[in-house]
C-alpha cells in the first residue's frame, strides 16, 4: 500500500469528520436561532402594538388641539432641540442586534394654549419613544432571521456539496489504494512463483 495514498486518505477522513461536524453545529445554531426568532417576534409585534397606540392617542390630542388652539400655537409648542435614541446592542451565536432602546426627549416648551396642546405634547413624546423601541425590536429581528437564512444556506452549502465531494474523493482513494494493493499481491504471488 502507498504512503502516499493513505496519508491523502487520512487527510479526506479528517476533513470529511470536520465536514460533518460542522453541518451538525450548524442545524443546532438554526435551533437556537428559531427560538431566538420566535422570542423576538413577540417582543417586536408588543412593541408594535405599543407604539401605533401611542401614535393614535397623539393623533387624536393633535386633532383636539388643532381644533381649539390652531396650528400657530401648535408650532409655538416644539422643542429648540432634537430628541435623541439610544440603542443597547449585544447579541448572541455571533450575532449583533439591538437588545434595548431608549430617548433622551428634549425639555418640554411650556403650552401656550389649552390643556390640550400640554396633552398632545405628552402624547407625541410617549409615540416617539415607542417608535424607537419598536424600530429596535423590529431590526434584531430583522437581523437574527438574516442569520437564520444564511445559516440554513451554509449548512446546504456543507450537506450537499463539500461532503458529498469528500465522500466521493475518499471513495476514489480508496478505489486506488485497493487496486495497489491487488497490484501488489499480484507482484508478490509472481515473483513466488517464479523462484
Amino acid at each position: 500500500m502507498s504512503g502516499s495514498g493513505r496519508a491523502a486518505r487520512a487527510e479526506v477522513e479528517r476533513r470529511l469528520e470536520t465536514a460533518r461536524r460542522g453541518a451538525e453545529l450548524l442545524d443546532r445554531k438554526q435551533q437556537i436561532l428559531r427560538i431566538a426568532i420566535s422570542n423576538r417576534k413577540e417582543k417586536a409585534e408588543q412593541s408594535r402594538l405599543a407604539w401605533e397606540q401611542a401614535a393614535r392617542n397623539a393623533a387624536l390630542w393633535l386633532s383636539r388641539t388643532l381644533a381649539m388652539d390652531g396650528l400657530g400655537r401648535v408650532h409655538g409648542a416644539v422643542p429648540d432641540s432634537y430628541a435623541k435614541a439610544g440603542i443597547v446592542w449585544g447579541g448572541a451565536m455571533g450575532i449583533r442586534y439591538p437588545e434595548g432602546a431608549s430617548v433622551t426627549l428634549p425639555a418640554p416648551v411650556p403650552p401656550a394654549g389649552s390643556s390640550a396642546l400640554a396633552f398632545a405634547a405628552a402624547a407625541h413624546r410617549e409615540a416617539l419613544a415607542a417608535a424607537v423601541i419598536h424600530a429596535a425590536d423590529a431590526r434584531a429581528l430583522l437581523l437574527v432571521s438574516r442569520e437564520l437564512a444564511e445559516t440554513r444556506t451554509r449548512q446546504r452549502a456543507v450537506e450537499n456539496r463539500w461532503i458529498p465531494r469528500l465522500e466521493a474523493e475518499l471513495e476514489r482513494i480508496q478505489r486506488s489504494l485497493a487496486e495497489q494493493e491487488l497490484e501488489e499481491s499480484l507482484r508478490l504471488r509472481w515473483a513466488a512463483g517464479a523462484v
